[in-house]
């Protein structure tokens, strides 16, 4: 296994060429893949080819840190002329025209795409099993869900077939695949990534984020993918710093709060809360002053959220009507039995029951009592969130209730599956960064994650804290 700053340093001391290294990782894929099923398309000819040119920079002089690392994308991400399906059979043979600002700048630093990555479909779910074409498996126990919507790019992490990958965070699909597959996943501050040429499900929760072996690695990715797009509207001008510069600090002298909401009550599973009040007393041995907190508003979030999001959904979902781009049926009397029948066939049940969920929410006698009332729900927990950071540099919590859960467990019950999300969502409603690193495993040596919650655009300080944990 390498992690991106081993391999950045082999690659610079020429001790292995990207060529080499990239064959390595194809050869995994083909070995591994077949069981696990976090690949949608593997990139093979494209990969040598950018493997030869990264040599030839790294020849030069002229390489970045992440010149020549085999990497791989979330499949929701536009790569031109290379298909991307959001996991999909609306764009099952869609081939963008245009690469997302965020696939730009892995280009301008010359990493090798090795594929596209399985996810739940349009990023909607919390399993993998939404997926239009497969359900990738969990490397940690394959008859485990490998959590979503951004499963394949933390299973192809946590299996070693990409050194690094890019996934996206709604409302938790980087963190929790992360927590369920044993790997780090960062969610930036909302506008830090550009959202150019990432295909919207909720526009205002949407932000792409690294999954990785190590906290310095995620520093590392981070660094090289954070910066304004003029492109998006809501990309942020801000001047990024390095996020690794501070990582050796350690943590003596931080406040890190504990909401007493996210540790109380029966939605979390008894080994989980043990291994996240063992990485707290942690923490206190490390120096850090740790006080518990009171964020009543929590409990708010998860229905805030669906409402919302699904609202955003039902409106960026629009455009796929079956006449300019994507899935059209065959059979068909006139235009609205077009629309009708291409969406009906091409979205999958998750995707409609959102639509329908998010257009209910916003039609005429319901807005206000729903649409209106979430969005005023998502500024008193901003407020709460800003509250608490007055004092604390961080907030430590679980990422999610339980660790990763049978295939199948909870496909029947989408509310079951929903709740999953509780400890999640807060952070995309208040656009904070938040970070998931591995803490522990369950009787099953299921792997188990702590979520570490900053204020905005504090990146380096959470890995910082993250960094002087994983390093214990």
């Amino acid at each position: 296994m390498y992690t991106v700053s081993e391999l950045s340093k082999m690659l610079k001391d020429k001790k292995i060429s990207s060529v080499e290294v990239t064959t390595e990782y194809l050869a995994k894929i083909d070995a591994k893949d077949k069981e696990i099923e976090a690949f949608l398309l593997v990139t093979k000819e494209e990969a040598m080819e950018a493997a030869k040119l990264a040599d030839a920079t790294i020849a030069a002089g002229n390489a970045t840190t992440l010149t020549g690392i085999p990497c791989a994308i979330k499949d929701n991400m536009c790569t031109k002329g290379i298909r991307t399906t959001c996991g999909s059979k609306m764009l099952e043979d869609f081939i963008p025209e245009y690469d997302a600002f965020v696939i730009k700048k892995l280009k301008a630093a010359e990493t090798v795409m090795l594929g596209k990555l399985n996810m739940d479909e349009f990023a909607m779910g919390s399993s993998n099993e939404n997926s239009h074409f497969h359900i990738t498996k969990n490397p940690k126990n394959l008859e485990r869900v490998p959590g979503g919507s951004s499963g394949g790019s933390a299973a192809a992490v946590a299996a070693d077939m990409a050194v690094f990958t890019l996934g996206s965070d709604t409302g938790g699909s980087i963190r929790q695949p992360a927590s369920f597959c044993g790997v780090v996943g960062m969610k930036p501050t909302y506008g830090s990534i550009s959202r150019n040429g990432l295909v919207a499900f909720a526009s205002s929760f949407d932000q792409i984020g690294p999954l990785t072996h190590t906290v310095k690695d995620s520093a590392m990715v981070l660094n090289a993918i954070v910066g304004h797009d003029k492109g998006d509207s809501t990309s942020r001008v801000y001047k990024y710093e390095d996020y690794t510069k501070d990582l050796e600090k350690g943590v003596r002298g931080l406040k890190l709060a504990v909401p007493k909401e996210y540790l109380e009550g029966d939605a979390i599973q008894a080994e989980v809360k043990e291994a996240i009040v063992a990485a707290i007393k942690e923490y206190e041995k490390m120096g850090a002053v740790v006080k518990k907190v009171s964020m009543p508003s929590l409990k708010l979030a998860l229905p805030a959220y669906y409402v919302i999001s699904s609202a955003e959904a039902s409106s960026n979902l629009s455009r796929f009507d079956g006449v300019r781009y994507g899935y059209r049926t065959d059979d068909y009397e006139n235009i609205e039995d077009l629309y009708k029948k291409s969406r009906s066939e091409g979205f999958g049940a998750e995707v409609k029951r959102r639509i329908m969920l998010g257009t209910f929410a916003l039609s005429a006698g319901y807005y206000d009592a729903y649409y209106k009332k979430a969005v005023e729900v998502r500024a008193l927990i901003k407020q709460e969130f800003d509250e608490v950071f007055k004092d604390s540099s961080a907030i430590i919590s679980p990422v999610a209730p339980t660790t990763a859960y049978k295939l199948g467990q909870k496909t029947k019950n989408p509310l079951e599956m929903y709740m999953g999300d509780i400890y999640s969502v807060p952070v995309n409603i208040a656009g904070v960064p938040a970070i998931s690193i591995p803490c522990g495993v369950d009787s099953e040596e299921l792997p188990i994650g702590m979520q570490l919650i900053g204020n905005m655009f504090s990146e380096a300080l959470l890995y910082q804290i993250a960094n002087a944990y994983e390093a214990r």
